[in-house]
């Protein structure tokens, strides 16, 4: 049995309260850092915006970051399908005069043909053949996406394989699925920039909010590979896995 007080009071934050899309709790504070993008998927977005008319953002989270984006163009809607992120989606973004809709699946979106000049979406998933159904002609899409081998040190230093229905994915195979559904990449870049944990609180904190990263995750069940990282930490002054990101700029043929 682990006794070491410190590290048994920093797992507590296992039960920290997680709502939206919001890890300020752990980066805001300088808990958890991540290296730089030789990109930046906002001010992109943000030049996009300008000069459309009909708008998506897919994956909207609970509007955090989307409402930093204004001034908006004269239609926008936004999709969330986590259920808890969808009443705080609402609150934030409908007094802006975004219309929030609730989504279950990619493949079959409530959206007419050829709707939007514009689709963004950062870190959700998608269908090509529906994102090229609702988008117009000369349509532009964005996306900053997490590949498959994101965080895998995480996995490797708790003994979990990554789930592997998401391990090839990458930017090779994200624009070639674009290509054969009558897109054109017009911009594309893959990077694997650091993440690094300064307490191993913070560290449960981020496995409990992304529970896709190592299915099944409890403090009791790993325990003591979760004391070993914390060792390292105290030796090391982090822990530090490599995050998978890659960004596509497209337009619709």
């Amino acid at each position: 049995m682990i006794k070491d007080s410190k590290f048994l009071n920093l797992i507590k934050d296992v039960d920290r309260s997680f709502k939206g899309w919001d890890f300020s709790f752990i980066s805001g504070t300088g808990r958890m850092s991540s290296g730089l993008l030789s990109w930046s998927y906002g001010s992109q977005a943000i030049s996009l915006i300008q000069g459309t008319n009909t708008m998506l953002d897919m994956g909207t989270g609970g509007g955090e970051f989307l409402s930093m984006l204004r001034p908006f163009p004269q239609t926008v809607f936004a999709t969330e399908g986590y259920k808890p992120n969808i009443a705080i989606a609402k609150e934030r973004l409908e007094p802006m005069g975004v219309t929030v809709v609730p989504i279950d699946e990619d493949t079959k979106l409530p959206f007419e043909n050829e709707q939007f000049d514009l689709i963004l979406n950062q870190h959700e998933s998608y269908s090509p053949k529906e994102l090229r159904r609702i988008i117009k002609e000369n349509g532009s899409f964005l996306t900053q996406q997490v590949g498959g081998l994101d965080c895998v040190g995480i996995n490797e230093a708790l003994g979990v394989f990554l789930n592997n229905e998401f391990l090839n994915w990458n930017l090779k195979s994200a624009k070639n699925e674009l290509e054969k559904n009558s897109f054109q990449v017009l911009y594309s870049q893959e990077e694997f920039p650091f993440q690094r944990f300064y307490d191993v609180g913070a560290l449960v904190y981020y496995l409990k909010a992304i529970p896709w990263q190592v299915p099944g995750f409890s403090v009791k069940r790993f325990e003591n590979k979760l004391y070993d990282i914390h060792k390292i930490i105290q030796e090391k002054g982090f822990f530090e896995v490599k995050q998978h990101r890659f960004m596509i700029k497209a337009k619709a043929l």
